[in-house]
């Protein structure tokens, strides 16, 4: 079985951070976004992947992936020229997918149970295509699938102004090769594009067997800022503690991770926290669900429930700041000795500057 990770898109939801990266790399809990799903791969037993990239970011996402070495993968990346579709992008990749099963990965989610359940269900029965679903608030932003008594999905509907069921597509998809078929003959559906739910309902069309399991634990979607800082509060929940760097003078309670090479001084931690090395944490509070990146600065200022990149300046803040995803190499200063009034939100795109 080979993987179909995608790694392309726009990322427009999450501007400005978007501007100058991949949305799949921006890191949860100091890890980028994609190398969470390649290891979720690699545990399956899936290695031989492919990725999917477009001419933006492309270039971006091979530099960060390598040749796979470290992951126990081996990448195969794909050019898909414009972002026309989910199905758009298995038919590109046709040539390297050849007669084999697939997983197809979507390169922004997050799964708390992984997949290697799936992979194994998928080997064992071996149906025409198996999707990972799960009960949603508003099912009309996403595909949603109708069950019949046997738990086989019998319609799928993009998008729907009316949703017939309250599950949603999760971007997970296990497909044999007789998807091919069913992409090579599909148009465009209303969006203009090539429709991965248009391709799995002409696999139940063709008499095609199509199965579906519900999400284990958790599942995100991470296409926009509130996205991101759910994720990494999720991720942050599972932290066990390790203290690698050093600390002075401070307090660090709870599940807190401080890489080797980071420094604490005179401040308060109170987690889950994860503070990358190199990163200095100085006369300052952090709170419950906060990554600071590698290289960061955070000195004489408040913070919690946030994701600040690497590199990025926090200095003499005068409020607190929450739910704020701050770019790489961002700074954001105050003023000295002045008094903290009320909390702050900020989204950043890289090496912006900000003073308060």
């Amino acid at each position: 079985m080979k993987g179909l990770i995608l790694s392309g898109g726009k990322g427009t939801r999450l501007r400005p951070l978007t501007y100058t990266r991949a949305k799949q790399l921006i890191p949860i809990a100091n890890k980028p976004n994609l190398y969470y799903v390649v290891e979720d791969l690699v545990r399956a037993g899936v290695t031989d992947i492919g990725v999917i990239i477009s001419p933006d970011t492309g270039d971006e996402v091979k530099a960060a992936l390598g040749d796979g070495g470290r992951f126990g993968a081996r990448f195969s990346f794909i050019l898909q020229p414009q972002p026309l579709g989910l199905a758009h992008a298995v038919k590109v990749a046709r040539e390297y997918l050849g007669d084999d099963p697939f997983v197809m990965y979507l390169g922004d989610n997050l799964l708390s149970g992984g997949i290697a359940h799936l992979v194994a269900e998928y080997r064992r029965t071996m149906p025409h295509a198996l999707v990972l679903l799960t009960p949603v608030d508003d099912p009309r932003q996403f595909g949603v699938a109708v069950l019949d008594g046997a738990g086989r999905v019998v319609r799928l509907v993009e998008k729907p102004a009316v949703p017939p069921s309250e599950l949603a597509l999760v971007g997970v998809y296990l497909f044999s090769p007789a998807v091919h078929d069913v992409i090579a003959g599909l148009r465009p559906g209303r969006r203009g594009e090539y429709e991965i739910t248009d391709a799995i309902q002409g696999l139940i069309d063709r008499g095609g067997r199509v199965t579906a399991h519900q999400v284990r634990g958790w599942w995100k979607d991470t296409g926009k800022p509130e996205d991101l800082l759910e994720a990494n509060r999720l991720v942050l929940s599972q932290l066990t503690r390790r203290l690698e760097g050093e600390v002075t003078a401070s307090e660090v309670a709870g599940e807190v991770v401080l890489e080797a090479g980071a420094t604490v001084s005179r401040s308060v931690i109170r987690g889950p926290v994860h503070v990358a090395r190199g990163a200095v944490v100085e006369e300052s509070y952090l709170g419950p669900y906060t990554a600071v990146g590698p290289g960061a600065r955070v000195i004489r200022s408040e913070v919690e429930y946030s994701i600040v990149l690497g590199e990025a300046e926090l200095c003499d803040l005068p409020y607190r700041l929450d739910a704020s995803v701050i770019g790489q190499g961002v700074a954001v200063r105050g003023q000295a000795n002045g008094p903290r009034r009320h909390t702050l939100q900020l989204v950043l795109g890289d090496r912006s500057v900000v003073r308060l």
